[in-house]
């Protein structure tokens, strides 16, 4: 079974005040460390003012992890944040937290509560995505058959990516890898062997978890 990995589906952004600090979080899903450090020098030029700008992430390719404190205590920040993805098994993201210093100290335990709540407002803001490697399929059926092979495809988990309505009904479809033959043997049953699904062949991509 491909079982893929977890991404953040999106951009995320969240806010958290804890005694008159302001903790700014957000989080990108990132491929490589290059385009990490380069959202990490826009958010810099852009809080030059902050206190802290807190970083964390993690890439897949050769199992990166980096993080940094940025001037608070060390283990109190960066760590943190770090292990609410760890945590979630999330790979393939980036993590900044900045914080504009409220004139309260919070101590070691109040910054880690801090920056581990911001680091889960802003991935909860951003949601989830599962990637795994799916097999992309054309699926040609007659228009009385159209309805039947469609809950066959959502009982399957799958993705309609076009349909295209000429003499036949035309589905363009992803389907994790591994799922034809079962669906195969269903389309066949519910059409007397005349629908099938062909593989075109197959792509990684990431689709929103609910």
């Amino acid at each position: 079974m491909n079982e893929g990995y977890k991404t953040p589906a999106g951009f995320g952004e969240a806010e958290f005040i804890e005694k008159r600090s302001r903790f700014i979080g957000r989080v990108w899903p990132v491929e490589t460390e290059t385009e990490a450090l380069e959202l990490l020098k826009e958010i810099r030029s852009k809080h030059w003012d902050a206190t802290h700008n807190v970083y964390a992430y993690i890439l897949r390719e050769g199992g990166t992890m980096r993080y940094s404190d940025d001037g608070e205590p060390q283990g109190t920040s960066g760590m943190p944040t770090l292990s609410v993805f760890r945590g979630q098994e999330v790979q393939n993201v980036l993590c900044i937290v900045t914080r504009y210093f409220g004139g309260i100290l919070l101590g070691t335990g109040g910054l880690v509560r801090a920056y581990s709540q911001t680091a889960k407002l802003a991935l909860e803001a951003a949601g989830l995505a599962q990637v795994r490697l799916w097999e992309q399929l054309l699926i040609a059926c007659p228009y009385n058959l159209y309805e039947r092979v469609h809950r066959e495809l959502d009982f399957a988990g799958a993705v309609i990516t076009d349909t295209g309505f000429g003499t036949d009904v035309s589905l363009e479809v992803l389907l994790e890898k591994g799922k034809a033959q079962p669906l195969n043997e269903k389309l066949r049953e519910l059409s007397a062997g005349t629908v099938e699904a062909l593989i075109l062949g197959e792509e990684y991509r990431a689709v929103r978890l609910e």
